[in-house]
């Protein structure tokens, strides 16, 4: 999936909808751990932004306003970390984009999700 393809998934969510919505554990503008326990019901998998052709996508970020990886305010950048290993969700109830990504330590494995405001969406 590129930058504009994303921006148009994101710009599809119903903000009514939303607000009462299953996805609501997901909906978080910063990333946040999230078990599968969990993960909501109604997400569905409708691409990824890793790219096949790049055995070992970069560790680097993108943060030109001064954001960290935390922010929740921070762009997506989809040929940075950690957007360059997340796959696409998307709700079957209320068209709310997320990404979601596996952070894997030493002796563990960490999903993270991330709400997908379009506004935040670069393309450097």
């Amino acid at each position: 999936m590129n930058t504009q393809q994303l921006r148009e998934l994101a710009s599809g969510r119903d903000p009514g909808k939303a607000a009462a919505c299953t996805c609501l554990a997901a909906q978080s503008a910063a990333w946040e751990s999230i078990t599968d326990d969990r993960w909501p019901a109604g997400l569905e998998q409708v691409g990824s932004l890793r790219d096949p052709a790049i055995d070992g996508p970069t560790f680097e970020e993108l943060h030109p306003n001064g954001t960290r990886y935390g922010s929740p305010d921070a762009p997506i950048a989809i040929g940075w970390f950690p957007f360059n290993r997340c796959d696409v969700y998307r709700c079957s109830r209320c068209s709310t984009a997320f990404l979601r990504y596996t952070e894997y330590g030493g002796y563990y494995v960490d999903h993270r999700v991330r709400m997908v405001s379009p506004a935040l969406i670069v393309e450097p």
